[in-house]
């Protein structure tokens, strides 16, 4: 049976290093630290939150929303994500959390949540599902209120290990071109989105973080890019509808990026690239619920 947790929504450094430990060569092997069995999934869940105008606009802001009556989008995983580093660093989760990456996200969102609405969350995390470069997490949410399913989320962690040869995830996105929106994405754009959104993870941060952690300097969040993608068509998508994104290459800070977007039957599809160059950072599209 899955263990069953409610958490009081709060995560912070502790829960970070703790998750990142046990992937530390002897540390990792430590009393108290290695992994233990027992993993049969996690439900965790955390008391209802009445979303305020004030919790919302420091997400609005870096994620260039306009702060209006209604949640940003994509702004329940801010709920969530608590609960996924509970799970994360959870001693019975099977792998580690370091290394562990962002690979997929599904949002649907089945009508617009107002703020003052109070939310009840729940994430749950089952067994991997064989990848062809390892395996992968399935992180999902449902955000109800009142008993009504209001919000649903997928996020999809890739955890790498032995490769499946067997195992085929087809790509189904469209390539989109670079359009002439282009953003140029500062130094400390980690730090900003982290100070809002809790994840601190050392590879957002700083050049010397990164650099300890095998990257040549701070990455953006991938959920960011989501999030400043789905901002940039907002106005345009109807109350029902279900987002997906694909991260592919890390965008690496500073940089200047480029947004396309183009309409496809039942809502878009869009990009972010690299500007002046063909890297694609993420690849995504909408529907109409």
């Amino acid at each position: 049976m899955p263990t069953t947790k409610t958490f009081d929504g709060k995560s912070g450094v502790a829960d970070l290093v703790k998750a990142a430990l046990p992937a530390i060569p002897v540390i990792g092997s430590l009393p108290g630290i290695s992994k233990v069995g027992g993993y049969d999934g996690f439900v965790f869940t955390r008391p209802p939150v009445t979303v305020t105008r004030e919790m919302v606009a420091p997400f609005a802001e870096v994620c260039g929303f306009e702060l209006k009556d209604t949640l940003p989008l994509p702004y329940p995983h801010m709920l969530s994500f608590p609960l996924q580093l509970k799970a994360l660093s959870d001693r019975s989760f099977p792998v580690p959390a370091m290394g562990m990456v962002h690979l997929d996200n599904s949002i649907s969102q089945h009508r617009p949540i107002r703020i003052g609405e109070t939310l009840d969350v729940e994430m749950s995390v089952g067994a991997a599902v064989p990848h062809p470069a390892g395996s992968i997490f399935l992180f999902k949410t449902a955000v109800r209120i009142d008993g009504e399913l209001v919000w649903e989320e997928t996020s999809a962690y890739l955890s790498r290990g032995k490769r499946n040869p067997d195992a085929e995830w087809p790509d189904t996105y469209e390539r989109v071109p670079a359009g002439p929106v282009t953003w140029n994405l500062p130094a400390n754009l980690g730090r900003k989105y982290g100070a809002v959104s809790g994840d601190i993870n050392p590879i957002h941060l700083t050049p010397i973080t990164a650099k300890a952690l095998g990257f040549k300097r701070q990455i953006a969040h991938g959920f960011w890019t989501m999030a400043r993608s789905v901002a940039a068509i907002d106005s345009r998508l109807p109350d029902a509808v279900k987002v997906d994104a694909s991260f592919r290459k890390p965008t690496f800070l500073p940089s200047k990026v480029a947004f396309g977007s183009k309409p496809i039957p039942g809502g878009y599809a869009f990009s972010l690239t690299k500007s002046g160059s063909d890297t694609i950072h993420l690849l995504g599209r909408t529907q109409a619920l």
